[in-house]
């Protein structure tokens, strides 16, 4: 009968490092929100895509229900605002746009069913670079509404994560 050895490849030993490191280093992964309300009322534009984005993550990731009444409601989060900018960041030696940067911003505001500020105003504001060429028109608008989408996306954890950190009075 042969004898095998058992011989560890090199590239083996290099993912057992990092999935050595990664489990020793407390990473894990995020999980749902816990947020510090049961409802929640969110109080925005009817056709603002970013509230319908936020209730969704919120009632998909957390144990916060989404009323349609602020009475009903633990807080109200009202979204005070949201705007897309487009700003020309450079020109090209014949003058043409060859740079943007887009803004994306969004204001809110955490007040409790008394009306007491939860949360104070605040803004969160991405922005995002990106190169143009008037010869790929098409495919760079494709590209910039990617790209608010996904600040759009990265607001919404955003915001997610801050109101995570808000403080009600425990009544007793």
């Amino acid at each position: 009968m042969a004898r095998r050895s058992f011989i560890l490849h090199p590239s083996s030993l290099i993912l057992l490092a990092a999935a050595l490191l990664l489990s020793g280093c407390g990473f894990h992964l995020r999980g749902p929100a816990n947020l510090p309300f049961d409802t929640m009322y969110v109080q925005a534009a009817p056709t603002s895509l970013f509230a319908t984005q936020f209730k969704r993550a919120v009632s998909a990731g957390s144990q916060t229900r989404i009323t349609n009444d602020p009475k009903d409601a633990q807080v109200t989060l009202q979204i005070l605002g949201e705007a897309r900018e487009k700003q020309i960041l450079s020109l090209s030696g014949a003058g043409r746009v060859s740079e943007f940067r887009l803004r994306y911003r969004v204001a809110y505001r955490l007040t409790d069913s008394k009306n007491v500020e939860r949360l104070p105003s605040g803004e969160i504001v991405l922005q995002r670079d990106f190169a143009f060429n008037d010869q790929q028109v098409l495919s760079k608008e494709s590209e910039e509404a990617l790209l608010y989408r996904d600040m759009q996306n990265d607001a919404v954890q955003q915001l997610v994560r801050r109101l995570q950190a808000a403080k009600l009075e425990v009544k007793s």
